[in-house]
């Protein structure tokens, strides 16, 4: 699109994946990635165009941002020298965030210096720190301002957002989303953990931060909705054989296993099958097993309760005396039959 009918706001990335939104008032011929000198309170700073375009649009009204005269404005594209000079800001930035941390520890102040921003200007550093309560720095601001000749500002940031500026890499192998391109943060609770069916280690849950992982929240829409249609089973299943307790969930496949107290082995039901098993409990009727509900009988002879294993044994007693006759018979002709050969010799 022509540059005359684009959003006149576009979205510019600092440090760290910090971002802001500033207008183009001077119809700057400008695209995603260049460079910009843009209009900060006490000075001016430099970043890149991340968006533009309408999408910016929708990031303001998804981030509650107005579209009012407080949006700042961007000066002109980064000549060279604008480039050099905050290469040299930059390279204040290691030294003087080591020395602070050395004041720090010498205070002894609970908190955590994370990370330092220097202006492309030279003339103010903000600094990023983490605390669990609140932190009374002013005298650390004063030993600073001496010493560094800056404008300070200190600020506060949580355990996910340090740990988006230190950087990484996470378990899955890539870096981490907080550092790249996660910017808003949503709670994470351990019910998305359970309802995903995940061990509750919080060795393996945790992120880099402590906390637990963002990414637990990412399928946690399509769990829920496939789990509509897995009935809870709070106690175990009543069956003829025995009680039979849910030991796996298959929430995709729709299958549930379940064993039985007196076996190591898992039966797999499906779960239409255990919505009708938990309705017959419901009206004290107790199916067979897990899968059929009917008994299959045995019809048992008329007379003791061990017929069967008498009638086996007489059929077997037979059988022996019956071969016990043979053998003997076999013997009568072969002792007949040595005999007549003596004779005859």
């Amino acid at each position: 699109m022509p540059a005359l009918h684009l959003f006149d706001i576009v979205e510019v990335r600092f440090k760290s994946g910090r971002k802001g939104f500033y207008r183009n008032d001077k119809k700057l011929d400008i695209v995603t990635g260049d460079a910009v000198v843009v209009d900060v309170p006490g000075g001016h700073h430099v970043g890149y165009v991340s968006l533009q375009g309408e999408l910016v649009r929708l990031q303001m009204s998804k981030k509650g941002v107005k579209d009012d005269d407080e949006i700042k404005e961007i000066y002109r594209k980064a000549s060279g020298k604008d480039l050099e000079r905050w290469e040299e800001a930059r390279n204040r930035e290691s030294p003087v965030l080591y020395r602070t941390r050395e004041i720090v520890q010498e205070k002894k102040i609970e908190m955590k210096l994370t990370d330092v921003e220097f202006q492309a200007d030279g003339t103010k550093a903000t600094f990023y720190y983490s605390a669990d309560d609140r932190v009374d720095f002013r005298e650390l601001i004063k030993i600073m301002a001496t010493e560094f000749r800056i404008r300070i500002e200190m600020r506060q940031i949580s355990l996910r957002e340090e740990a988006g500026r230190i950087g990484g890499v996470g378990v899955c192998g890539r870096e981490l989303c907080c550092s790249t391109w996660l910017s808003d943060f949503k709670t994470v609770s351990t019910q998305a953990a359970r309802y995903q069916n995940l061990s509750l280690n919080p060795g393996k849950l945790s992120g880099q931060c402590g906390r637990l992982k963002c990414c637990l929240n990412y399928e946690l829409d399509t769990y829920m909705e496939a789990l509509k249609d897995i009935p809870d089973v709070d106690k175990p299943l009543q069956t003829q054989r025995g009680e039979a307790r849910l030991q796996k969930t298959d929430i995709f496949r729709k299958i549930m296993w379940f064993g039985y107290d007196d076996d190591n082995n898992w039966h797999s039901i499906d779960v239409k099958r255990v919505k009708e098993i938990v309705e017959l409990n419901k009206k004290g009727k107790k199916p067979a097993t897990l899968a059929d509900n009917k008994v299959e009988e045995v019809k048992m002879e008329s007379g003791s309760a061990n017929s069967d294993l008498e009638a086996m044994d007489k059929k077997y007693k037979g059988k022996s005396k019956k071969k016990k006759r043979n053998k003997s018979k076999k013997r009568g002709k072969k002792s007949f039959a040595k005999s007549s050969q003596k004779k005859d010799e």
